[in-house]
């Protein structure tokens, strides 16, 4: 069976997303790899194996066009309230808090935010199907 490892995403500037992604997720450098063109960031925290890679492509200089295929990246918090609240406090722009509903019932509760370079992602609240 197939087995999930990793997502890219191409960034522009290392520092600025390293920064993102460890104060938002908690995220930090599993490995750094150097190429001629290119250097890829892995990043990852002990809750589960699935890392994040960012790629810079160096002597880019012009914000990378997301296209309309990308949708998001998401991440499970215990406590939604706290962590909207933790990132707004960091100076990141979280959005609202939204509900989604099923036939009626509760499905899921979650706020988006975007990285450095407009990535969407979103942040759920564990429950149901999320864990």
């Amino acid at each position: 069976m197939a087995k999930a490892i990793h997502m890219m995403v191409r960034v522009l500037e290392e520092a600025r997303s390293v920064a993102f992604y460890s104060q938002v997720f908690g995220l930090s450098v599993a490995q750094r790899v150097d190429f001629a063109d290119f250097t890829l960031i892995y990043l990852s925290n002990p809750e589960a194996d699935f890392e994040v890679e960012l790629t810079v492509n160096k002597g880019r200089t012009e914000p990378y066009d997301l296209g309309n295929g990308y949708g998001h990246l998401a991440f499970v918090v215990d406590n939604l309230e706290a962590e909207h609240t933790r990132i707004a406090g960091l100076g990141y722009s979280p959005k609202d808090i939204k509900q989604m509903t099923h036939e009626g019932k509760p499905f899921g509760r979650f706020f988006f935010i975007e990285d450095p370079d407009g990535y969407k992602i979103e942040v759920l609240e564990k429950g149901g199907r999320f864990k």
